[in-house]
């Protein structure tokens, strides 16, 4: 077992990924339809959490799904090289899709939100400069990155993997010790299998181990939310905030908040914190988010909704946001607002364009 600092998920029932879980011994290739189609549901099988686990390494929702996709490749190239006899189809697609992210993360800059750039602007009309979208970690839907899970504290700690602000740290630590980490206590992996799929040793594993957890103890998030939200609390509030929000009430929004929300909106560094600096800024808005929709979804462990604004010639409402909200007790705690978020919404499942309303 690795000492030091403790998993932040310690004693959570985490959905074990762990390699004598799921695929068994599948035979992946071969001449015949039957055994093609058996290989190619098997991989399939294995997407939703080889695509979260890209997605906690890379920040970037695309690169996760091409990371992905890249992985089935290569398996199914390589697919005489897999030899059931020897182990499960598991750690074989993994150590493939591990040594895919490390070779993207090579000289690739660090991910990160807003907060994490600087200290809190004050409210007022400059922005500065937007940033690349390489700047940012990514919003990324549940439903692509949380496999079904039917017990509701099972479903609860596997959405903490996710939120923002976790995927965040992990940025933080350097690329194997973010492996190990996610491997380990995210994913229950033991540490032998780890050694394993890195090439490396037990001891080595638990050495990285420590030293990831304790970056996190230090820099990250906590590995639960300050306060928890009922689903049925969660579900009134962003019910009233779509209902406030679509209507331009700043009042009734102002209501929703937490005395320390923070609103941020990448690609922009500039963010807020506190709710008198957020009512000023939504008070003195330009008016662009006038006569918005906003189509609910779950994204990152968290609420959050597509964004749609009026096109200016059509008046059909058009994509204009991510924008991923965070519950702590009844308030909201953060918003965080993907602007220019039109490239995302097909990941989403979310239409290009949405009815009018009459």
């Amino acid at each position: 077992m690795a000492s030091g600092p403790p998993s932040p998920f310690e004693g959570a029932a985490v959905r074990s990924c762990r390699t004598d879980d799921g695929p068994m011994n599948v035979r992946i290739g071969g001449d015949d339809q039957t055994t093609r189609e058996v290989g190619e549901t098997a991989l399939e099988e294995c997407r939703i959490e080889l695509t979260g686990y890209c997605y906690r390494m890379l920040g970037s929702a695309f690169e996760a799904e091409d990371a992905v996709q890249e992985t089935f490749a290569r398996a199914w190239r390589n697919r005489d090289r897999y030899d059931p006899a020897r182990g499960p189809l598991r750690p074989w697609l993994f150590r493939i899709a591990t040594n895919i992210c490390l070779d993207l993360l090579r000289g690739a800059g660090r991910r990160a939100r807003p907060v994490d750039l600087g200290p809190a602007a004050r409210p007022g009309p400059e922005l500065g400069a937007p940033l690349p979208e390489s700047a940012w970690v990514q919003p990324m839907p549940d439903h692509r990155v949380l496999p079904p899970a039917a017990d509701p504290a099972e479903v609860a700690v596997a959405r903490e993997t996710v939120r923002l602000a976790f995927v965040a740290a992990l940025q933080a630590l350097p690329p194997r010790q973010r492996a190990v980490l996610i491997l380990r206590d995210v994913l229950c992996w033991r540490a032998a299998e780890v050694a394993g799929l890195l090439g490396g040793t037990v001891a080595s594993v638990n050495s990285a181990l420590q030293r990831a957890r304790a970056t996190l103890a230090e820099r990250g998030p906590s590995g639960t939310a300050p306060a928890a939200t009922s689903e049925a609390v969660e579900r009134d509030l962003v019910d009233r905030y779509v209902d406030a929000f679509q209507r331009y009430d700043v009042q009734a929004l102002v209501a929703l908040l937490h005395e320390d929300v923070t609103m941020s909106m990448p690609p922009f560094d500039w963010w807020l914190r506190g709710l008198a600096h957020v009512r000023t800024a939504l008070l003195n808005s330009d008016g662009t988010c006038l006569n918005s929709r906003l189509v609910p979804m779950r994204m990152n462990g968290a609420a959050g909704f597509g964004h749609y604004l009026p096109d200016r010639e059509t008046g059909r409402p058009t994509p204009f946001a991510i924008v991923v909200i965070e519950v702590a007790g009844d308030r909201i705690v953060s918003t965080t607002s993907f602007i220019d978020g039109a490239p995302l919404f097909p990941l989403f499942g979310l239409p290009p364009e949405l009815e009018p309303m009459s």
